[in-house]
């Protein structure tokens, strides 16, 4: 890093430079780059190593990198500033610290499909890594080398953040020269402290717990909560043993190739082994129920690659609980006949969610404590109801008759986001092209995530027409409670007939444009929560039918 007094020339110079507030993505990144865990890159990349890294997971010099990792903008951007190779670009936090200042040596628009079969295998956007290339990664890419100026600004946990170089010297200092890393976005339990002590003692060498504090899978356990269980875990290991260091990674859950990628991080962050399980971060099943990748086609790329990238894989042994013996053993070593246990990820959730018992052989009481102070049970957790449907098609009708009914019910705070709502005190200024309507969408799911982050219920009532729009709610708000779309699916020929606010009449008569089911496109969803026609039941039935949902959910109670 800098000096302090580099640090101030550059801030000074940068106030002349166009400058670009970093995603949360691209900050994990610009970290890395700049600490050396995504050494031997010096910036973001340029179109030769990216054609390279797609084509043949090596950059272009030969050197092996499998992930590609560019500065995605939109063309706006590009165009308002005329940035082109040499351009200087300042790049900032959201509160608008300068973080490092990019040269540029490439601007070009990517084959977004293309990237999305190299680098994921797959364009269904059920995977979180496609989604999140098709949804939310911008239109252009930018290259070029970064001048690191100082890294971003973390208020958590900073005693367990280290650089590559920190992490070295810890080693050194502890005289540990052989160290198994243990890749994990989940909380540890007593088979994963098992299967990650077995894997350090299998090969002689000391234990790395380093999991990912960055990006993760949707829906996965906020890494407030998972370090709190990693620190009481670590009472559970013989003292000098094992250390805890968090990772500022945003995962892609690509699979093989990311397998492989955490092998060169854990590499330049001195680490000799890496744990590797059966289908080491992949994003699971596909909408069909079909495994995105192999179970063992991660280990299978990491192996190949072992010996040139230097360093060593361990595989992930599958650890059950035999209630004969009141022991973890590896799955492949259980004596024929005994009684083996074990709770699944989905089934740790449904007993977080209902307050059911989490059995001691399972994990440490210290950790069940954590996880349900993180998921009270489903009446006391806030969720979202967002319904989505045609103008005229009783939306909004449902919407606020249901919330009079939950507030009935009493137990938590209710906020109605309707449609017309929103757009005279959220979006007034905003049109109806389909950026401004996935803007609206966008602000309402904001509004409705910080609800229901703090116990409250949203009802949201849209139109919604884009499913993607759509889609991004869902993986905002799930990472902050339960989100339930209601699909009102009462026909177009149905709202014309009501017709209440004369808005299919006029759009007939081309006095409006863009209305929805008339000359603008409205994609039903595809796998709604609950689905509704409004055309031969009253607004009372249909709000019974949302209770009655609810009820069965175990929302209310």
């Amino acid at each position: 890093m800098l000096s302090e007094i580099k640090i101030k020339e550059y801030k000074e110079k940068s106030a002349e430079l166009v400058s670009l507030v970093l995603t949360d993505r691209q900050l994990c990144d610009i970290e890395l780059i700049m600490n050396g865990g995504f050494s031997p890159l010096n910036g973001f990349m340029n179109k030769a190593d990216y054609d390279s890294v797609l084509n043949n997971m090596r950059l272009a010099n030969g050197e092996v990198w499998p992930m590609p990792i560019m500065l995605d903008v939109d063309h706006d951007f590009i165009e308002s500033n005329s940035i082109k190779a040499g351009s200087e670009i300042a790049l900032r936090e959201k509160e608008g610290f300068l973080v490092g200042i990019i040269t540029v040596s490439d601007v070009w628009s990517p084959d977004k499909k293309m990237e999305a079969e190299a680098v994921f295998k797959s364009t269904d956007t059920f995977h979180p890594g496609v989604n999140n290339l098709f949804t939310k990664t911008k239109d252009v890419y930018i290259g070029g080398e970064v001048l690191a100026i100082q890294n971003p600004k973390h208020y958590d946990y900073s005693l367990l953040r280290h650089s590559p170089m920190e992490l070295k010297e810890q080693f050194d200092k502890m005289g540990w020269e052989k160290i198994v890393a243990f890749q994990t976005r989940n909380p540890m339990h007593r088979a994963h402290k098992e299967i990650a002590y077995r894997a350090a003692m299998d090969v002689g060498a000391n234990l790395l717990i380093h999991p990912v504090v960055g990006q993760t899978k949707p829906g996965d356990i906020d890494h407030f909560t998972r370090v709190r269980c990693y620190q009481k875990i670590l009472n559970y290991y013989p003292e000098g043993t094992t250390m805890l260091s968090l990772l500022p990674l945003s995962m892609r859950m690509g699979g093989p190739r990311e397998a492989l990628w955490h092998g060169l991080i854990r590499k330049n962050y001195g680490c000799t082994h890496i744990v590797i399980g059966r289908d080491h971060a992949g994003p699971g099943k596909d909408q069909s129920g079909k495994d995105f990748y192999g179970p063992y086609e991660a280990q299978d790329l990491l192996k190949s690659f072992s010996d040139e990238i230097g360093i060593d894989m361990v595989e992930f042994k599958m650890m059950v609980y035999v209630e004969d013996k009141a022991e973890y053993m590896s799955i492949d070593s259980v004596p024929e006949g005994m009684k083996t246990l074990n709770i699944s990820g989905t089934d740790l959730r449904h007993r977080l969610e209902n307050d059911l018992d989490i059995p001691e052989w399972f994990t440490y009481s210290e950790i069940a404590d954590e996880l349900k102070k993180a998921y009270p049970s489903k009446e006391n957790q806030g969720f979202t109801l967002f319904f989505s449907g045609l103008s005229g098609s009783g939306k909004s009708t449902i919407a606020n008759g249901l919330k009079v009914k939950l507030q009935e019910h009493g137990k938590r705070s209710v906020t109605l986001l309707d449609g017309d709502i929103v757009r005279t005190h959220l979006s007034s200024e905003l049109g109806f092209s389909k950026e401004h309507r996935d803007l609206n969408i966008t602000r309402i799911g904001f509004v409705a995530s910080e609800i229901t982050k703090n116990g409250g219920i949203a009802l949201c009532a849209p139109i919604a027409p884009y499913e993607s729009a759509r889609n991004q709610n869902r993986d905002l708000i799930s990472q902050h409670g339960n989100y339930i779309e209601i699909y009102i699916s009462t026909p177009l020929s149905t709202c014309e007939r009501r017709d209440t606010k004369g808005l299919y009449a006029m759009a007939k008569q081309g006095k409006i444009k863009g209305l929805t089911g008339v000359d603008d496109p409205y994609e039903a969803p595809k796998n709604p929560d609950l689905e509704i026609d409004t055309t031969d039941i009253t607004e009372e039935e249909a709000i019974q039918k949302i209770m009655l949902y609810l009820e069965k959910e175990g929302y209310l109670k």
